[in-house]
């Protein structure tokens, strides 16, 4: 299933920093925290205390702010906000994963600023006689007629709500000059109350920074209002919230303050401002989160994540009002089941979560260094690891098995979206990774050595299939053998000329369909096809050019030939192989037999050195298998003189036993009878028999061919084997 890449713009961006970013996020952050909690934080924590919960918090937020800047000057930001980041950077999955919870964590939001509206309302006699249930109800349903209408007219009542705010702080401030106390640094904490409870409920405060990018696809210029308005409103809000907690501690003891949650009136000049203050934070909150929520469900529909009824306009031109409606809905459920502050740490577990997911993206794309990266607002990596690690950090102080629930619900969701294959049209971080992955591997392999020893040997295979699906034997011993976790690549050789126009597009056709026949089939392989001048150099050049540095093809796997020219081909190739040192594997299958029933592989040994290792090795690389699962190897020699039998015997089996192969070991004395016949006798009932190769004279290829034909001709299904690095091939390890 494929997503698009457009986001979701459906008109021209429409604001700009201060109104699209600046405001909303301010708006948000000085909210119901800054008017009914802070002088809880700094009741419960002290002054001390408090002041590290306020730079904590805001140290984490401004590292993501950070982290966001960077990642957004690096992309045509579109909408989604934070979920669009996420999942342009790390793929559907991990964004989806991320995605949904924040979506929730955002409409939860709007009951939870509508919640403290209506406790700090209850101080007036007419909204203290009516259910503060039904009252918060009633205000989500004015707000989603607002945001259902509209994001422009909500953004214009903003301004008169931002003249509110600044006058209810003007008041504060302006109260208690000349009857300052001495600030209580220490804490206080009430029976049940700690450190990390009075952080989770404070934190909430600094997740305004999510209205802002969740407006981008109706911002102007996404990649410069975003870091802009973000980091100034960060800086901005954590001065007033410092300076608040010090008026606090200043005017009022820890007592009162965790007492009494009107505790910024006292203190006030003009106490009906900090009643309108707190009736404009809340509501502005609300309203940033109202609008912010739909547009994330907007965008995560839009890419099928979620059912795509989700983000229906209906009939608007820019308005999410599906989402807008379901918002509402989930605000009313929030608001009928819980209170204030048993919401806010469940919006604080979510939101650390999209803020460590958004540090870990600014990481990794900094870490993996991808070309594409390339932002105006350039952060070091220590930077966003802080900010990860800070947030996670966070989650599970303030609750453990929260965070553990938290990661669960996000694995959950990302392993269903794995099961539904969703796929985007854009490229993402991940490729990056497993690229400087790659790299780094590759170079501790060239610098540190290692494989090309025997402790570390695997048969790293070049298979010349052509068209896999019409060499499925050649396949199926290449996927036995790739239990020695060695890599495995098909490859057809397509003879012409480069310059022939046709040819480089069906190299590309060829290649794709090797790519789509192992992607069906969920094999662990490579899919290569090279245009060469003929088959025999073609396949010298690919087998010696085919790796990077110490990782490269030591084995190459072709079928048999079943013609005097062909095996004379094949040969002459086998020459060129060893003397590059690879190990060359020619397949013969019986029609009629196949591999018969897979429970006896017949290994006609000559003794150690030589052929003999990697015969053994390949038998029991396939006796691996499940295909093979039960399966007998059987060690066969011969010898020239009766009393010989014996010793060999038991020398063959003191071998295969220091060496951990279990094998059957048979001994034969060959009385002047043809090996052929020998062969016929005892092999060809036998379901895969691997035989050793010599490298021939060049002038004796053709015969040599035919002496090895007899031989495949007498045992049914063969294996022709010759080892060409017998050193490294070994079974014997240091």
């Amino acid at each position: 299933m494929a997503a698009s890449d457009s986001g979701f713009t459906p008109a021209a961006g429409r604001f700009g920093t201060f109104a699209g970013v600046f405001t909303p996020n301010v708006l948000t952050i000085l909210g119901i925290i800054l008017f009914l909690r802070t002088g809880w934080v700094v009741g419960q924590a002290g002054l001390g205390g408090a002041l590290i919960i306020i730079l904590l918090a805001n140290a984490i937020s401004l590292l993501t702010g950070l982290s966001l800047s960077s990642i957004a000057t690096s992309m045509n930001v579109k909408a989604g906000g934070n979920y669009f980041l996420i999942s342009r950077s790390l793929g559907l999955e991990i964004g989806g994963a991320i995605g949904i919870p924040l979506y929730l964590s955002q409409a939860i939001s709007v009951a939870f600023y509508i919640i403290g509206f209506v406790e700090a309302m209850s101080v007036i006699p007419f909204m203290a006689g009516l259910d503060p249930q039904i009252l918060a109800s009633g205000v989500v349903l004015m707000f989603v007629v607002i945001a259902y209408v509209g994001a422009d007219f909500a953004l214009k009542i903003q301004y008169g709500i931002l003249a509110v705010l600044i006058a209810a702080l003007v008041s504060f401030f302006a109260g208690g000059w000349g009857e300052t106390i001495a600030p209580t640094m220490s804490d206080s904490y009430t029976e049940g109350v700690s450190f990390w409870i009075v952080f989770a409920v404070f934190f909430p405060a600094v997740t305004g920074i999510e209205v802002g990018i969740s407006l981008s696809g109706d911002l102007k210029d996404p990649s410069k209002s975003i870091p802009l308005g973000t980091i100034v409103s960060i800086l901005v809000t954590a001065v007033i919230y410092v300076a608040a907690a010090v008026w606090f501690a200043t005017h009022l003891s820890p007592q009162e303050l965790i007492g009494n949650t009107a505790a910024m009136s006292e203190i006030s000049a003009v106490p009906i401002l900090i009643l309108a203050g707190v009736a404009a934070s809340t509501l502005s909150s609300a309203l940033g989160s109202v609008l912010a929520a739909p547009r994330t469900l907007q965008a995560v529909s839009k890419d099928r994540v979620v059912p795509r009824w989700m983000a229906s306009q209906m009939g608007s031109a820019t308005e999410p009002r599906a989402a807008v409606l379901l918002t509402g809905a989930v605000a009313v459920a929030v608001i009928w089941a819980g209170d204030l502050d048993v919401v806010a740490p469940i919006i604080t577990m979510f939101f650390l979560n999209t803020y460590g997911m958004v540090n870990l993206v600014a990481a990794i794309e900094k870490a993996v260094g991808n070309p594409s990266f390339r932002p105006t607002f350039s952060v070091p990596v220590i930077v966003p690891a802080l900010g990860g690690l800070g947030c996670y950090g966070a989650m599970f102080l303030i609750n453990a098995p929260a965070t553990v629930a938290a990661i669960v619900v996000t694995y959950g969701i990302y392993f269903a979206l794995r099961r539904r294959a969703l796929a985007g049209t854009w490229g993402d971080v991940r490729s990056g990774v497993w690229t400087s992955l790659a790299r780094f591997a590759l170079l501790k392999l060239e610098r540190g050595g290692g494989a090309g020893d025997s402790r570390n040997w695997r048969p790293n295979l070049m298979v010349f299939t052509g068209q896999p699906h019409n060499r499925e034997s050649l396949v199926a011993l290449s996927t036995w053998l790739s239990l020695g976790r060695g890599i495995v690549s098909f490859s057809q050789l397509i003879t012409g000329n480069v310059e022939d126009p046709n040819k480089p597009r069906l190299r590309e056709t060829a290649q794709e369909r090797i790519r789509t026949y192992i992607r069906d089939r969920g094999m662990n392989a490579f899919a290569e096809a090279q245009i060469v001048p003929d088959f025999a150099s073609g396949a010298v050049a690919v087998s010696q050019a085919h790796g990077i540095g110490r990782l490269e093809a030591n084995t190459v796997m072709m079928g048999w030939s079943g013609t005097p020219g062909g095996r004379g081909l094949l040969l002459r190739v086998l020459r060129d192989l060893a003397d590059l040192h690879k190990s060359v594997l020619f397949l013969h299958v019986d029609e009629e037999q196949g591999f018969g029933e897979h429970s006896t592989i017949d290994v006609w040994w000559g003794g150690r050195g030589g052929n003999g290792d990697l015969m053994l090795i390949l038998a029991h690389l396939i006796d691996l298998h499940r295909d093979w699962n039960g399966a007998t190897i059987r060690v066969l020699r011969m010898v020239g003189r009766e009393e010989a039998i014996a010793p060999v015997r038991e020398e063959t089996e003191r071998r295969l036993e220091a060496v951990r192969v279990d094998a059957e070991v048979r001994v034969f004395l060959r009385n002047d009878r043809d090996f052929v016949d020998i062969l016929r006798e005892e092999s060809r009932e036998t379901d895969l028999t691997i035989l050793g190769m010599q490298r021939p004279d060049a002038s004796g290829a053709e015969a040599y061919g035919e002496g090895l034909q007899e031989l495949v001709d007498a045992a049914g299904t063969t294996l022709l084997v010759h080892n060409g690095e017998p050193q490294e091939a070994s079974l014997e390890v240091e």
